[in-house]
C-alpha cells in the first residue's frame, strides 16, 4: 500500500447505503405527480448519475423540474433516518486514516445532501476533501472531479486510487488516469463493471488494501 497516498471514494453504494431514503423520496415524488411507484430494484438500478437524471428516467420531460422539487423537499428528511454505513466502510476509513493515508469523496450527489449524510453518520472528519457533482461542469463519468481533488491535495494520479460501485466510477477514474477499484456492494454487478476496465473488482471494502498492495519482491 506504500505507493498509494490518496484513496478517493464514491459515496452511495460504496461507503453508504441510502437506497431506502432515495426510494422513499422518489416514490413520494412520483406518486404526487401521478406516476407509478418504483420497486427497490428499479431504484437501485437508476441511481448514480445525479438526481436530475434519476428523475428524468421515470417522468415526462415537462414534469422533471416539478418532480425534482418534490423529491428534494422530501429527501432532506428521508436522509436523516434512511442512511447507514455499508458493512466495513467505517472500519476501512479508520484504517486508512490510522495508516496516514489521505482520503476524499467524489460523488455525483449534490453537495447539500452529501453533507446531510456525512453529518448523520458523523463521517466528515474521515475526509481531507469532499467534492460533489454540482460543483463541476462535467460530473462522472467525466474525470473532472478526480482531477480537481488531485490538484487540491497535490497528489499525482499514480499515487491515487478511486473506489466506486458503478461502471461510471471506473470511466471517471480512467479519464483522470487514476486506478479504480470497483466494489460490488452497490448498484452494479461484476459483469456490469468489468467491461469498463477497472484495476480490480472486490466484493467487500475489507479487500481494498490487498487489491492495491504492490506485489512482494523476491529476495
Amino acid at each position: 500500500m506504500s505507493q498509494v497516498k490518496l484513496f478517493i471514494f464514491d459515496l452511495d453504494g460504496t461507503l453508504v447505503d441510502a437506497y431506502r431514503a432515495v426510494a422513499a423520496s422518489i416514490n413520494h415524488a412520483l406518486k404526487a405527480m401521478g406516476y407509478a411507484e418504483l420497486t427497490d430494484e428499479q431504484v437501485k438500478r437508476s441511481v448514480g448519475w445525479g438526481e436530475r437524471i434519476l428523475i428524468a428516467q421515470h417522468v415526462r420531460a415537462e414534469d422533471i423540474d416539478k418532480t425534482l422539487s418534490i423529491y428534494r423537499q422530501h429527501h432532506r428528511a428521508a436522509l436523516k433516518t434512511g442512511v447507514r454505513y455499508l458493512p466495513g466502510a467505517k472500519e476501512t476509513l479508520q484504517r486508512l486514516r490510522d495508516a496516514g493515508r489521505s482520503t476524499a469523496i467524489a460523488t455525483n450527489r449534490p453537495t447539500r445532501f452529501t453533507h446531510i449524510i456525512l453529518k448523520q453518520l458523523e463521517a466528515a472528519d474521515y475526509f481531507d476533501y469532499v467534492l460533489c457533482g454540482d460543483k463541476v461542469a462535467n460530473p462522472k463519468p467525466a474525470g473532472d472531479m478526480l482531477e480537481l481533488i488531485l490538484a487540491k491535495l497535490q497528489i499525482s494520479p499514480a499515487e491515487a486510487v478511486y473506489v466506486g460501485d458503478m461502471a461510471i466510477d471506473v470511466e471517471a477514474g480512467n479519464a483522470a488516469g487514476v486506478r479504480t477499484v470497483a466494489v460490488t456492494t452497490g448498484s452494479h454487478r461484476r459483469e456490469d463493471i468489468e467491461p469498463a476496465g477497472p484495476y480490480a473488482v472486490i466484493g467487500h471494502l475489507r479487500e481494498l488494501e490487498d487489491a492495491v498492495r504492490p506485489p512482494a519482491r523476491n529476495k
